[in-house]
């Protein structure tokens, strides 16, 4: 989640299925008009203008972000999981509207939030506590954290989610998908039904609390022998489907650090790294979200606070082995074990042509770059991120061969993307190839 700016302001979330149908219903309207308009405007001058030119003006990429960032909820959010998760398989015009929504959401007015605290903590919602701040400290496309006090003085963090969010998943997201239909700027070959399918079922997951609450405890236990980490503490008795209540954990941003000594940066990432690491050939249980808010930095303990566990997926056994030996032919430029690898997790379609099959297998060979290198390697420097998410958007402006890559596939490499870029941000220096090296020593250890 990320802290309210200047910018943002209290605005009420349409609650109700109705009224949530109608903003989009306005908001089609809206655009219509906007695209006859321009649409005559063009052709008086002589011009014959393409859909898709009429529908991403700058007036309607405008009103569609606002109209978005107005909804929240799965109309929101689905909005940002697209922007990251299938960026290179949109046109940079549908991008740059999506991309508009990841830092930009409004929070609910006083009398609403004490609406939806009383319908779930009841008219007295305030005895449990000793304090309770009404304006947020954080809000985002499914609910906004507000800072608070027990009598005993703990101090909590309570995650509210806004109300109707639960409820209109489904029809939500439908409206997106008609929306994106109407714009014409998502390929033929793009699986959209697909993704926005999988899109419903992760929301509904994030949507429950009490799943997430479940989640947190079980990662909490994962890492409880990592010192380095801290997860919050969740107050079960306060929680509910919609109300997560956790410890507050005092904490600076994570960004922040590239202010300090190498040593601190470099010990970050590769904390990071090997955490996902973990994630995916050890837990089996991956935190998908790289949005940099999920993460704090304690400069006195030197402790990385890890946060928000609503998109935490469970990863199958063969998930897990099959981007193991990915990364062992990676390590090694083996592209026939790459190959035998993306098969098994499940990236090539049957009527994927040879020359696509070699266009992935070789962004996942330069995807994996870090491993190849001996010794610390240094994100800032080579620009891994860009130059990976380049080569994926110069595959897919073959329209005939765009494709839908696996759902799971998707989330781990949102994840693996995310700390590649903030290691870059941070300046930090890994030695990854020996990250990986333990876990190919785990598994030769336990074969004897």
């Amino acid at each position: 989640m990320n802290k309210p700016s200047d910018t943002q302001k209290a605005a009420k979330v349409p609650s109700s299925r109705v009224a949530r149908f109608s903003a989009f219903g306005g908001l089609a309207t809206r655009l219509a008009g906007n695209i006859i308009k321009e649409g005559v405007k063009q052709y008086s001058q002589g011009q014959s203008p393409q859909l898709k030119q009429l529908v991403m003006t700058p007036t309607n990429i405008g009103h569609i972000a606002d109209k978005l960032a107005q909804l929240r909820g799965a109309a929101m959010k689905v909005g940002q999981m697209l922007s990251m998760d299938a960026g290179e398989l949109l046109p940079p015009e549908l991008t740059e509207v999506l991309a508009k929504l990841r830092s930009n959401a409004n929070y609910m007015p006083h009398k609403q939030l004490i609406g939806v605290l009383k319908s779930h903590w009841g008219d007295n919602w305030l005895d449990a506590l000793g304090q309770f701040e009404l304006r947020p400290f954080a809000a985002a496309s499914i609910g906004q954290v507000h800072l608070a006090y027990l009598a005993t003085g703990e101090k909590l963090a309570v995650k509210i989610q806004y109300p109707g969010i639960k409820d209109s998943i489904d029809s939500d997201i439908d409206n997106v998908a008609s929306l994106l239909k109407m714009s014409g700027l998502v390929p033929n070959n793009v699986k959209l039904d697909e993704l926005l399918s999988q899109a419903k079922q992760q929301l509904h997951h994030e949507a429950d609390y009490l799943h997430e609450a479940a989640l947190l405890i079980q990662y909490k236990q994962w890492v409880k022998h990592q010192a380095h980490f801290i997860v919050p503490k969740v107050y079960p008795a306060l929680s509910n489907n919609s109300i997560l209540c956790m410890e507050f954990v005092e904490g600076q941003s994570i960004e922040s650090i590239a202010s300090l000594d190498q040593h601190t940066r470099d010990s970050v990432a590769t904390r990071l790294l090997q955490l996902f690491l973990d994630e995916l050939f050890t837990f089996k249980l991956v935190q998908t979200d790289p949005n940099f808010g999920n993460f704090q930095y304690q400069a006195d303990t030197g402790c990385i606070v890890l946060l928000d566990f609503g998109a935490t997926r469970t990863i199958s056994n063969s998930l897990s082995q099959g981007y193991k030996l990915l990364m062992q032919g990676a390590m090694t430029s083996d592209m026939a074990l790459i190959t035998e690898a993306a098969s098994q997790i499940g990236f090539f379609q049957d009527n994927i042509s040879a020359e696509q099959q070699a266009l992935i297998v070789d962004i996942f060979h330069q995807a994996c770059e870090p491993l190849r290198h001996n010794g610390e390697y240094d994100f800032a420097q080579s620009r891994l991120a860009n130059r990976v998410t380049d080569a994926a958007r110069s595959m897919s402006t073959q329209q005939d061969e765009w494709h839908t890559p696996p759902m799971d596939a998707i989330f781990i490499h949102r994840k693996l993307a995310g700390i590649y870029l903030l290691a870059a941000k941070i300046k930090a220096k890994v030695n990854v190839q020996a990250l990986f090296s333990v876990h190919q020593t785990n598994d030769i250890e336990k074969s004897v």
